[in-house]
């Protein structure tokens, strides 16, 4: 696997080689105030205890810059895009894979910076040859569980989706016995997004096709028997109907999932290298924290595929009124004067090829159990599945958390996206 990642830093390394680097404004000529928008809770500790304002006004003391904090990410797209119809965009603002192509009028070529050329996977989610978005994180996907309770129980670490299903099913047997609120798999699903390594993920793992979403667009059926989508939708339901994630799981959010997992309420809970921090802060002893990948795939004649992505791509909006103060801020985050001290605080992976980071021990676990795993790079979707998705209003984190609802038919569900697919495809002229 680091083979596969080495040779995906190079080749992105070279495909940046190309563009021409233009220098930023002198420092003492870039004055103004900048808006800029978070959701990220991390993120926002880590500049109010280094004081990121302070440090970006040393190389720039006529600049001023306000941090946004919104609640959450679903909360952070909502306003953004009433904020775009209004022409009122902060200055700075994050995407992510999938909501880039949703934003892309609104945001500036950053190819010509300097941290551009550094960043890992920028030329990877660049559109039309503009890079709109600077990755802040690599991302890769994990299930968090506490070795002794496996031990306890008598279950190991899965390699294969069935292997995965009959863990979780012997987990909650063995402790919802004596625990009617245990959880073999902690699930925030009230949230919705958080059930999103599973739907979101699982139909890109199934056929290690990165682009699913974007193939989607190309077919009237892609819920039909025997796609991708549909196979691992099947298996999902399966683990979500089968009781493993508890009596409940649409009356927990994120937060109150992962705080009864730090302490140890439940096995398992699958979430982004970002989640190491949460569990650590809400845990009395991680000594038994370990990791391993979801492991979608059937048998282990299979290939073991491994979801990476960049996440957090941080952009300059048109709306600006100081664009290359934005720029420049953009640039001073990515270099040593900011980025290497935030890449070390967070248990995220470096996106930047001048400031390599190594993984958390508790994270690295996952690589040393499959060192030969098959890295798919995520890519949330082109303009086409972006508009039948939103004329057929399918939404796949919601899909999800309808599977915990009474009632609910799998079959007659993608049937009926089948058809709205369809329909969309026809009103919109897409082929």
């Amino acid at each position: 696997m680091k083979k596969k990642l080495a040779a995906m830093m190079m080749c992105a390394a070279m495909a940046v080689t190309s563009v021409g680097i233009v220098p930023v404004q002198a420092e003492e000529d870039l004055s103004g105030e900048l808006v800029f928008a978070i959701w990220d809770n991390n993120l926002m500790d880590f500049i109010d205890s280094n004081d990121m304002v302070g440090k970006f006004q040393e190389k720039y003391p006529d600049a001023d810059i306000e941090v946004e904090k919104i609640k959450d990410d679903s909360e952070y797209w909502n306003a953004m895009k009433m904020r775009a119809s209004a022409n009122q965009l902060p200055d700075v603002m994050f995407n992510k894979p999938f909501t880039l192509s949703r934003f892309q009028d609104y945001l500036i070529d950053l190819s010509d910076l300097e941290a551009t050329k550094n960043n890992i996977l920028a030329e990877g989610y660049a559109m039309d040859g503009k890079v709109l978005g600077l990755p802040m994180t690599f991302g890769y996907e994990y299930v968090y569980y506490w070795k002794d309770m496996f031990e306890e129980a008598g279950v190991e670490v899965p390699t294969t989706w069935p292997e995965f299903e009959e863990v979780t099913k012997k987990l909650q047997e063995y402790y919802g016995a004596e625990n009617e609120d245990f959880m073999a798999l902690a699930l925030g699903a009230k949230d919705e997004w958080p059930d999103y390594p599973f739907m979101e993920f699982m139909p890109a793992l199934e056929s290690g096709n990165g682009k699913n979403w974007s193939s989607m667009a190309e077919t009237d059926e892609p819920f039909a028997e025997g796609t991708d989508i549909q196979k691992a939708y099947s298996k999902v339901y399966n683990l979500f109907s089968s009781g493993v994630c508890g009596k409940d799981p649409l009356g927990l959010g994120n937060d109150q999932a992962t705080a009864l997992f730090a302490q140890k309420q439940a096995a398992i809970i699958a979430l982004g290298d970002w989640g190491l921090q949460n569990i650590v802060s809400g845990a009395d002893d991680t000594s038994e924290l370990g990791t391993f990948y979801l492991p979608a795939r059937n048998s282990e004649d299979e290939p073991f595929r491994v979801m990476a992505l960049g996440d957090s791509l941080m952009g300059v909006t048109t709306h600006s009124q100081n664009p290359e103060l934005a720029k420049a801020f953009v640039e001073w985050f990515y270099s040593e004067d900011w980025y290497p001290d935030y890449i070390n605080y967070v248990t995220s992976s470096s996106s930047m090829s001048n400031f390599p980071k190594e993984k958390d021990p508790i994270l690295a676990e996952s690589d040393e159990a499959q060192p030969d795993a098959e890295l798919v790079m995520y890519d949330g979707g082109n303009d086409a599945f972006q508009a039948i998705q939103n004329e057929t209003t399918f939404d796949y984190k919601k899909l999800g958390a309808e599977m915990f609802t009474e009632g609910f038919d799998l079959d007659a569900r993608l049937g009926e996206l089948n058809e709205k697919w369809a329909a969309a495809r026809e009103k919109l002229g897409i082929e």
